[in-house]
């Protein structure tokens, strides 16, 4: 089983979102893991339809989270971006073109393998992927404080 890249980055934007304690720009994002500021609209964009961020417009707007990361649920996330899980094309009705499927034992394999997935991912939610706060800060370029570093030397040479 793979994850989109989309999915990859959502997760890891909203690592970024949960742990620092200010509003964060989409450049902040792009900074920090190197993903296209393109990319990451859309990203943005999608997160906060689902209503798990929050982004505010103008000069002192940004980046925040709408919901607390306990209550964000990994598996729930994940099915809402990802487009599919069909893992090989029996999964899909419209795709399903292999002359075993009737007698098929693989694809029972697999969807037990898919769901044995989904039920570890429901056990966790956002919180607890950003419990180690102390070792992601200096990883992700923030300080203790939650705070970028870029931002706290530019205000310091101000």
């Amino acid at each position: 089983m793979q994850l989109t890249q989309f999915t990859d980055y959502s997760l890891r934007a909203l690592i970024y979102i949960a742990i620092r304690r200010t509003t964060c720009t989409i450049q902040d994002i792009a900074c920090v893991y190197d993903i296209s500021h393109n990319h990451l609209i859309k990203i943005i964009h999608n997160l906060s339809k689902l209503g798990i961020i929050k982004t505010i417009r103008g000069k002192n707007g940004g980046i925040m989270m709408a919901k607390n990361p306990a209550e964000i649920n990994l598996k729930t996330l994940v099915t809402k971006l990802e487009p599919h899980f069909d893992l090989v094309p029996c999964f899909n009705k419209e795709k399903a073109n292999c002359c075993i499927a009737p007698t098929c034992k693989l694809r029972k394999i697999l969807l037990d393998a898919q769901e044995a997935f989904f039920s570890v991912l429901e056990q966790f939610s956002l919180e607890d992927i950003i419990h180690n706060k102390i070792e992601l800060y200096p990883l992700l370029n923030l300080t203790s404080k939650g705070e970028s570093d870029a931002r706290n030397k530019t205000q310091t040479n101000l």
